[in-house]
């Protein structure tokens, strides 16, 4: 039985792979910060007898949570098959927000823990026959930049600049990742979906929420469509350590996004800002 952790596994893509591999008869461990939606994804579960499916509650947006998180899983299943990187939660407007270990919102829930988990359970995924990591996000898409004398967005924020830096910084997340556990056999892929019919707008102020909807309602991929092409990636993962795709497409690594000296400069970054 593959063992297979999704974060933010309990909403939108990550619960329609939850639900796809607990079909496929895997052990999934679904992660998320809201009770109600866990023990939901659990009761759904119950009619699925094929898998096994598990719930860990957890604020993803405290690096020493996602390091307790690290030392939870990785004590009770040695092995992981796939580690899945959903998790998400957009702040595009309003006031600068702080994580109460100091960091700025965005980049701890969609950068920092993305980074601990990576790094943190690469032990467990390596003992695995044929181990991949999928970080959920939006490599090709050329907007956003790592603002490298102000990671945290202390001067001149906004919600858009910060979730695109959390983006950019996750191409780089999976190209040092590759480049500093190359022979290991574990495959990092970063993914982009499109558009995906998911709660999203849900966060967003009237009437730009009404408008996203519309939008959505017109032009988004289903999630179980959306699933497809990313169950067949983590499935027959790359054999090369990282790759970049666009739904089916794969990316070229070449041009500034995945430059490999930036990624290996947001890597000793990241090391300093963050204990253990």
């Amino acid at each position: 039985m593959q063992t297979v952790v999704i974060t933010g596994g309990t909403d939108g893509l990550g619960k329609g792979l939850a639900l796809h591999y607990l079909r496929q008869g895997a052990h999934v461990i679904a992660v998320g910060s809201t009770a109600g939606k866990g023990q939901a994804l659990l009761a759904e579960a119950e009619t699925i007898p094929t898998g096994r499916a598990g719930f860990v509650r957890s604020d993803l947006t405290s690096v020493s949570a996602s390091q307790d998180l690290v030392e939870r899983l990785a004590e009770d299943h040695p092995v992981v098959d796939k580690l899945i990187l959903c998790a998400q939660r957009y702040r595009l407007f309003g006031d600068r927000v702080t994580t109460r270990e100091g960091f700025e919102h965005s980049f701890a829930l969609a950068y920092l823990s993305r980074f601990v988990l990576s790094h943190g359970l690469h032990d467990a995924l390596r003992a695995a026959r044929r181990p991949v990591i999928m970080n959920v996000g939006t490599p090709g898409v050329p907007l956003g930049r790592i603002h490298w004398d102000d990671l945290q967005l202390t001067r001149a924020y906004s919600g858009t600049k910060a979730t695109l830096q959390s983006f950019r910084a996750n191409d780089l997340l999976g190209v040092a990742f590759g480049v500093l556990h190359a022979g290991s056999g574990v495959s990092y892929i970063g993914y982009n979906p499109g558009v995906v019919s998911t709660g999203m707008p849900e966060s967003l102020p009237q009437p730009l929420r009404a408008a996203t909807k519309a939008f959505f309602a017109m032009f988004a991929t289903s999630v179980p469509k959306a699933t497809a092409p990313m169950t067949a990636l983590l499935d027959d993962p790359p054999a090369e350590p990282f790759t970049a795709y666009w739904q089916k497409r794969r990316l070229s690594l070449d041009g500034r996004a995945f430059a490999r000296q930036d990624a290996l400069r947001l890597h000793d970054l990241t090391r300093e800002l963050i204990p253990r």
